[in-house]
Order: structure tokens, then sequence, then C-alpha cells
């Protein structure tokens, strides 16, 4: 294997290199659950509890610094989420979300990473603390099946044991037990160290569209159309993209409505007419039953879920493309299109990025640096 987060992995290289590593100094922790210190004594604890757990060691080595990886960053966003609560306690809400949005730009921008690997570690920071509040979850078995479609469950449980290990608390026994339960429940739901696996991508889509709690169950399909939602960053070639795979099919593009009305891209004010603009001539090919394609970035899953919950409606089949190229070729790729993005914008659209995940349609693909990946 050749990609590496850093050859070296000394505690003093990595906080003196890594702002974001520097920046785990002095942020607090609740004192009940983490009474060894701050997030940079937890981090190295937990580094060193993964590097001595036996089923590390026997791991590959590109599983192994997957899981090195994200065990260094799975409380990354502490520093910007860690408050107190109504009651004086510390509390950290959503530092896993955000860290996952952090660790895929880091490893987008800072430290070039195969999407695959990028995007495994930016899962398992996402779901780090699953193993062990499962089962309080309100759907744990879709929070289970839906974690299982973007990470390997085996490493997950090694995250959660090497973090429960890195720290000082009173109900590490406990802790372990939920992780040993967390393992039960993968096998028995057929999602232990693979992803699970579904009767169709109908049936996929309609487990986590809808409220059945059927895994098995296949829908009837009887599409009155296709869209392909494109999703991506300004700037990484989605016309290029409709260009060369779909020059003849109908576009709805965001940006035309923008050039044809004269409309300032910055503008937010603007966005909502842009928008319903959109969605109205959507409305129109949904119900002529016509083909088409959705140009937008498409950044965020909300965002996409409001789309794709107005195409089904009217039992429209719905492909998802994203579309990266590397930072770099992404960078001078925007400087040379005809319409360029400020770099400010650019960085802080990045910040916001979230990777279309399987669950999200019936269809989910990525076209990597010129290479369509199928997430099936």
């Amino acid at each position: 294997m050749s990609w590496v987060f850093s050859k070296d992995k000394t505690w003093r290289y990595l906080s003196e290199t890594f702002p974001f590593i520097a920046d785990m100094n002095g942020v607090q922790q609740d004192p009940v659950h983490h009474a060894e210190g701050d997030v940079a004594i937890h981090t190295q604890m937990v580094l060193a509890a993964l590097e001595q757990l036996p089923e590390y060691q026997v791991l590959e080595r590109e599983q192994q610094e997957i899981l090195w990886t994200s065990a260094l960053l799975h409380d990354v966003e502490k520093r910007s989420t860690t408050k107190l609560d109504w009651d004086g306690r510390i509390i950290s809400p959503g530092h896993a979300r955000k860290g996952e949005l952090t660790t895929r730009q880091i490893l987008f921008q800072q430290i070039v990473t195969p999407f695959a690997i990028r995007e495994h570690i930016a899962a398992l920071v996402r779901f780090h603390g699953l193993p062990l509040w499962l089962m309080e979850k309100p759907e744990p078995q879709k929070a289970l099946l839906a974690a299982s479609l973007r990470v390997d469950t085996y490493l997950l449980a090694l995250l959660a044991k090497a973090d429960v290990l890195g720290r000082k608390c009173h109900d590490e026994l406990e802790l372990l037990e939920r992780i040993e339960l967390f393992e039960l429940y993968c096998h028995e739901q057929k999602c232990w160290r693979n992803s699970r696996q579904f009767s169709s991508p109908e049936a996929r889509f309609h487990y986590f569209s809808t409220k059945s709690e059927r895994s098995d169950y296949q829908p009837y399909d009887d599409y009155g159309s296709q869209v392909i939602l494109l999703c991506g960053l300004p700037g990484m070639g989605k016309d290029h993209f409709i260009q060369q795979y779909y020059p003849d099919q109908h576009v709805i593009s965001l940006d035309a409505i923008r050039r044809e009305h004269q409309i300032n891209p910055g503008d937010r004010n603007t966005t909502g007419w842009v928008v319903q603009q959109a969605k109205q001539q959507a409305r129109e090919k949904l119900r002529n039953r016509q083909d088409f394609i959705w140009n937008a970035t498409s950044l965020t899953g909300k965002i996409r879920q409001q789309l794709i919950k107005l195409f089904v409606s009217y039992n429209a089949r719905v492909k998802i493309v994203y579309i990266e190229h590397d930072y770099q070729q992404w960078r001078r790729q925007n400087k040379n299109r005809q319409y360029v993005v400020p770099d400010k914008v650019l960085d802080r659209m990045l910040s916001q990025l979230e990777i279309p995940t399987p669950d999200e349609a019936h269809e989910v693909c990525y076209f990597i640096n010129s290479t369509m990946i199928h997430s099936d």
C-alpha cells in the first residue's frame, strides 16, 4: 500500500505539522467520561490502545492505516463543538457529524487520499460512537444498515474499542459490553464485515426512504421516468460530463436559469426563486413521464432529499451521479472555466460537502477522476 497519512506518527511531529491536531490541546472533556484530560491526551491514548490491540496488529497495512487515521481524527471537531450544558457538564454535540466534513476536507485538500480510502475514514469518524449508542437510536436497525453501506463494521467496532480503552471512565466494562452486543447485532443483521445486501436497488431505496421495517420487501417497479441528479462542487466538470455521456438528454440547470435572467450566482436572495423555476420545469417533465438531468451542485444530503422526494412523488427512478476530480485539477478547471467561482466561495462550499450515500436514491454512482464507480 502506498498511501499513508504520515510516515512520522509521533505526536510531536503531528501537532507541529497539522494545525487541526494542535487544536486538540486544551479542548476540555467531561471528567465523568474522560477523566484522562483534554482531547489531545485522549487521542494519544486511543492511538496507543489501538496499536496494542491484537486484532489491529494482524490487519492488512491498508486497513491499519485507515483505522489509525480514523482514530487520529475521530474527535477532530470537538474543538468547535465543545460547550457547557445547562447543568454545567461539558458536551460536544455534533462533533462526529462535523468531524466527517472536516476529515473529508483534510484528506481532499491537504493530504492527497484515494477516494475510497478517504470516504471510509470519513465514515468511520462519523460513526465512531455508533457501537456504543446504537440501541438508543430511534430506529437501530436502519441506523446500523445505513452505516454498513459505508463502513466495515469490524473496523468500526475496533475503533470504538480503542476509543473506550483510550480514556479513564467508571463504566469501561459496560461500554465494552455494548461493543460486543454491537457485533452480535451485526451478525444478526448480516452486515458484519460487509455491507447489508438487498434484493435490488429498489428494495434498498424503499427500506431507507419509507417507514418500512422490512429490509426484504421488494417493491413493484413501474417508473414514469428516470432523473439523473448530478452532484459536485462548481468547476468539477458537470457540464462536460453531460456533453460527453448524455448529449441528447434534456437538462434542467440552475446556472442556466440564472444566466437567462441575468442573476448573479453570488446573490443568495434569488436562490429560492431560481430553484422554484427549476422545480417547475421538473414537474412538467415528470408529469409527461420524460427523462431529464438535474444539473446543480446539490452538496448536502438535505438538499438532495428535498429534490428526490419531489421526483419520487411522480414515480421517477432517481440516479445520483457525484462528480469529482483531484484538488489541484479542480482548482485549475475552475480558473479556466467561463464563469470562475471565487476561491473563498469554493473553500466554503468544500467545507459543506456531503458525499451522496448509497441509501439516498435508487442508484448512486461516483465519477472520480473520469472513472465511474458504482455503489453496489
